[in-house]
């Protein structure tokens, strides 16, 4: 059976990346309005992408896709990009988070993080951390301690966006079957 990851994107930079044995894979490119595409359909749309603090619809927003924001319309849309990837084999986990992560974490960083979790799957989630109480398998448990790092290194290193982070084990069949 064919495994894909199907992406929708709306808003955020830096959604979906995924890590496997030697590399990471970005599966779409940030939605922001000085992209060539996106500033090409603002322009079309009779919109102008505007340099304030980085590049803005109008001089106000930093994204040209959005939920709400219906003062920026036609030039900013809430339709998503839609991206379907094929996997392989190596794959080992997906890592959603928002431009709050990825402004400040590299991906080799992100993946050596969740790579570490995942394999140190019996240990428990650092104190104060959401979720230690609740009763998981290794591999959720390992997830969450991923996302809880990840967040909390952000965070350290002073992201100036929210932080978000959710990180799914693509190889979890395969790790429960191996203890």
């Amino acid at each position: 059976m064919a495994h894909a990851v199907h992406a929708l994107v709306l808003g955020l930079s830096g959604l979906v990346r995924a890590c496997d044995l030697t590399r990471f894979v970005l599966f779409f490119f940030p939605v922001q309005p000085d992209r060539p595409d996106e500033l090409l359909r603002v322009q079309n749309a009779g919109g102008r992408v505007i340099y304030w603090d980085g590049p803005r619809v109008l001089g106000v927003l930093a994204m040209s896709r959005a939920i709400g924001d219906n003062y920026l319309k036609p030039y900013v849309i809430s339709e998503p990009e839609v991206t379907v990837t094929d996997r392989s084999e190596e794959d080992e986990c997906l890592i959603l988070a928002s431009d709050g992560l990825w402004d400040v974490v590299s991906n080799d960083t992100a993946c050596g993080v969740v790579r570490m979790c995942l394999k140190a799957q019996k240990l428990p989630s650092p104190p104060g951390s959401p979720g230690r109480d609740v009763a998981a398998d290794g591999s959720d448990k390992a997830c969450s301690d991923a996302s809880i790092l990840l967040t909390k290194l952000a965070l350290a290193r002073h992201s100036s966006d929210n932080v978000s982070v959710v990180v799914v084990d693509l190889r979890r069949d395969q790790r429960q079957q191996q203890s």
